[in-house]
């Protein structure tokens, strides 16, 4: 390993964690701010409800990319892996918070409807269902508590939760834009990453 990286894993170490979960509130803090200034153009709640659920795909896809990382790389963000998970999720409560409480405004005739007949919302909905136990077992009590293999088994639920998340946003557009199918072929990929590269080193060598 390089000096420089050696150096950088060192420092990694020595970062605290727990700043991350108030930083990580302040994208959310600031469109708020936003909100409460009318800055979020005509149609404010659809645009905080959007840039939530964006921010928590970007996190989400920031979690996948910490294993590639140290693979390619072997810059070690493995410790930062939980609060980037955790932050996805957050983003994701206060995404679907919006759409209830703002958006329908506790319309259960409507969201029942959205929940059985919009595809988006039913992969939406889908997606943060799968990422609950994931979130709820993300501490150390849980990895006792289940054990490392049973807890590994839980945390993969994020793979297919990525997935169907990016699926939520091609669909809401209604279109295939390049942003929301950028996300798609991105979680894609980096979904696919581990078993790939599992497959590749197993796979015996041709002699030359």
């Amino acid at each position: 390993m390089g000096d420089w990286r050696m150096s950088l894993n060192t420092w990694l170490r020595k970062v605290p964690v727990w700043p991350g979960y108030i930083l990580g509130f302040a994208p959310a803090a600031w469109l708020l701010w936003l909100g409460v200034e009318n800055r979020l153009g005509a149609n404010p709640v659809k645009t905080l409800e959007h840039e939530l659920g964006l921010i928590a795909l970007q996190l989400l896809l920031a979690s996948l990319l910490v294993t590639p990382i140290l693979q390619l790389t072997r810059i070690n963000l493995i410790r930062f892996r939980r609060l980037i998970g955790l932050m996805a999720f957050y983003y994701v409560c206060l995404h679907f918070a919006v759409y209830l409480f703002l958006d329908l405004q506790l319309n259960w005739e409507q969201i029942a409807k959205d929940l059985t007949k919009r595809p988006y919302i039913i992969a939406g909905a889908s997606a943060f269902l799968l990422l609950i136990p994931v979130a709820m077992t993300s501490n150390d009590w849980s990895i006792r508590r289940l054990g490392g293999a049973a807890w590994r088994s839980v945390h993969k639920l994020v793979y297919p939760a990525s997935i169907i998340g990016a699926v939520h946003f091609v669909w809401l557009t209604k279109t295939w834009a390049f942003e929301p199918v950028a996300y798609l072929a991105g979680m894609a990929i980096l979904v696919a990453w581990r078993p790939l590269r599992r497959h590749l080193k197993q796979r015996p060598r041709q002699p030359a």
